[in-house]
């Protein structure tokens, strides 16, 4: 590597917007999320299982899925 052209390479303190903090390696000193792995919902479990069958049937019925075939 050539030297003096490279950033430096820091512990960084993440925020996220929960309130929930860690630290990694990064070139910012700081850096803030909207989103974290302890509340994404992906992540946690507390998806809407309902709103997802929602999306799902909307989809169906937009492009026809949900029809018998006619004869």
């Amino acid at each position: 590597m050539k030297k003096g052209i490279h950033p430096t390479y820091m512990n960084t303190k993440v925020t996220c917007a929960c309130g929930n903090t860690f630290e990694v390696r990064s070139n910012k000193e700081e850096i803030h999320l909207e989103v974290c792995d302890q509340c994404h919902p992906f992540y946690t479990g507390k998806q809407a299982n309902a709103s997802r069958r929602g999306n799902i049937e909307k989809f169906n019925r937009k492009y026809g899925l949900n029809q018998e075939k006619k004869a």
